[in-house]
Order: C-alpha cells, then structure tokens, then sequence
C-alpha cells in the first residue's frame, strides 16, 4: 500500500452528518450521500482528492457505493469520507459504526428488521453481497443516483428515474459501440490513461476481459465486449511507470487484476483479487508495440511475461494467461477502451 499524503484540508465545515445517527445500513448509505452532497465536490474532484494521498477511489465505484443497500467495505469507506474532508477522528467514527452494522445488521437502539449476512461475507474475505429488493426503511434523505456505467449493476432502484436513465445509458452505449467497421479486432487500439474506467479488448480475437458471472474464483476470460463484462476496470500509474489494474465488482467491491497466487509459470492465469496479496504479481508494465500502435502489451512486472489468451485463442471463453512475448503476436495485444458513461461527471 503505498504511504499517503499530508491530510486534506476540511471541506465539510461543520455540515458533516454523524453516521452514529444510522441504525441501519440503508441509513447509513443515506448518510454517505448527505456527507458527499456537503462536501461540495464532484465524483471527480472526490476522486482526485482520493488519488492526491495514495487512495483508490474511481468515480464509478463513488456512484455505486451511494447506490446500494449494503454498507462498503472498510478500505472503500475511509477512502470516500477522507476524500469528502473528515479528519482522523471523523473517519474512525465512521468506521467504528459501519463495523457494528457489517457485524450485527443493525446498532442498538432499533429492533429486527433487517437481516444481514455481511459478518459471514468478510469472514470469508470478500465484501458482502447486495440486496435484491429495496429496504423496507426508506432513507431519510435522498441520495445521489449511480452513473450509467454501473447502473445495470446496482441493486438498488429508484423506479420514478429508471426509465430516463436505462434510456440515456443506451443512447451513450450505442454511440460507443457504433464504428465504420463493427467488427472489435479492426478498432484501432487506445492506450492507458490514469483513471479512466475501460474495457480490456484483446487486438487478437476482439473479446474483452471479463470474469464469469456468478463465480468467486476471480478468473479472467475473454468475452464479447458487448455483454456486461464484470469487474469494471480502470489504471493507476506506479513509480517507474509501471500501472496497477484496479478491479470494481459489482457484489466485491475494489480489488487488483494480477497472476494466479504470484505463480512464475507460464500458463498461470489472471485473476482478480484483493490489493496487496501477490506484491508485484499485480504490477504491470504496459508497452506500445508497432507504428502505427497496432496494440499494448501488458506484462507482469515479477515476470516480464506477457498477458494473453490460453493458447492463442481467438475463441469465447478462453482464460486469459501469462504467456510468452515472442514476436509481435496480436495474441499478446490490446487496447484500453474507454467506458463512454466514465466522461460524465457526478
């Protein structure tokens, strides 16, 4: 983890809510709206305060968060109130009161209601999983909407603005998909840029990485680039221009993309998992290979081999491996595809 920065000034100036007010977890998402709203800043600028004392916090993961019924995990949460403007004090309170609803569903003082499997979820290492109906407590105050990028994701909806905002996340899709030439391996090939939300398009068979719906392993495939491919992904630039793959799941929350238990092997596959377990298995370097750039190798740093498809294949579903970098081969190849919803702001 790498070491933050000086704390940032105080932007809430006494307008912060007391997340000792929430009794529920849907009280205290309220809340974290409500401290979000007070802070005066913008999913982006909340973002860059996040980015400017070493925490990971992309603009899509904010909306998310705001956006469910669950609380966030703990590194999630400190990260978000300390970008807001809390102080060490501020921030513990806030953790002290989530760790009592993530235990226990809910503090003392109110009674049943909602049941939460959360503690069971964190013994196993993983964030908790989301509800798939609305609480029966409606919040206290309202909270901001998710963006498109991450709408289809949220498990939480606010029936009187799903219509207009399922519609205006097509019309931004479409725009994003709609090329000359519709077919992915011809688009031409975008490089990483630090924070932006992107798809991972192989140059080589025109998939995309994913990993498979409904499974905790972590595994990285390829698939259309048309599904709803999870995590959502996104790039943070490390010392000596090497990049971190910060992963975004829908029901796991943040984590890093990196090589299979640290394995030195060729063949040992991809796989997303919680930041910090596999040191610089989850460091990458990533080159620009021809010109024209006909695409980007992505290679782990503890190796310096490259990431590509199991046996070169161009086929769906084929894990996505460390492999060798012999030669030029599309195979090894891809570009970073901005999410075209990533551009609006918060």
């Amino acid at each position: 983890m790498e070491s933050r920065g000086e704390a940032q000034p105080m932007v809430v100036e006494g307008r912060a809510p007391d997340p000792r007010e929430a009794h529920s977890a849907s009280e205290f998402i309220a809340l974290l709206g409500v401290l979000k709203e007070a802070s005066g800043l913008t999913y982006r600028e909340l973002a860059q305060r996040a980015e400017a004392v070493g925490d990971v916090l992309p603009r899509s993961t904010i909306a998310n968060m705001l956006g469910r019924t669950s609380v966030p995990r703990e590194e999630l949460l400190a990260a978000f109130v300390r970008a807001c403007g809390c102080g060490p004090t501020e921030v513990a309170d806030w953790l002290a009161v989530r760790k009592e609803l993530a235990v226990h569903g809910r503090r003392a003082g109110e009674g049943g209601g909602e049941a939460s499997g959360t503690a069971r979820d964190e013994a196993a290492g993983r964030s908790p999983g989301q509800s798939d109906e609305l609480s029966s407590e409606p919040p206290t105050v309202p909270f901001p909407e998710p963006s498109p990028a991450r709408r289809r994701r949220s498990r939480t909806v606010l029936a009187a603005v799903v219509s207009l905002a399922v519609l205006a996340a097509g019309a931004v899709t479409v725009v994003l998909l709609v090329r000359d030439d519709d077919r992915p391996e011809s688009r031409r090939a975008t490089g990483p840029v630090a924070g932006r939300t992107v798809q991972i398009r192989s140059m080589h068979s025109g998939f995309c990485l994913s990993e498979e719906r409904g499974s905790d392993s972590g595994r990285l495939y390829q698939v259309s680039c048309e599904e709803e491919t999870i995590p959502s992904f996104s790039l943070k630039p490390l010392d000596g221009g090497a990049w971190r793959i910060v992963t975004d799941h829908p029901d796991y929350d943040l984590g890093c993309t990196g090589v299979w238990d640290g394995m030195r092997d060729a063949g040992a596959g991809l796989q997303d998992q919680g930041c910090g377990k596999r040191g610089d298995a989850e460091v990458f370097l990533i080159e620009s290979v021809g010109r024209p750039v006909e695409g980007y190798r992505i290679q782990p740093a503890h190796t310096r081999l490259c990431v590509g498809a199991e046996g070169n294949g161009k086929e769906r579903g084929a894990k996505m491996v460390q492999t060798s970098c012999d030669g030029a081969d599309r195979g090894n190849l891809f570009s970073f595809d901005p999410v075209a919803a990533d551009a609006a702001d918060g």
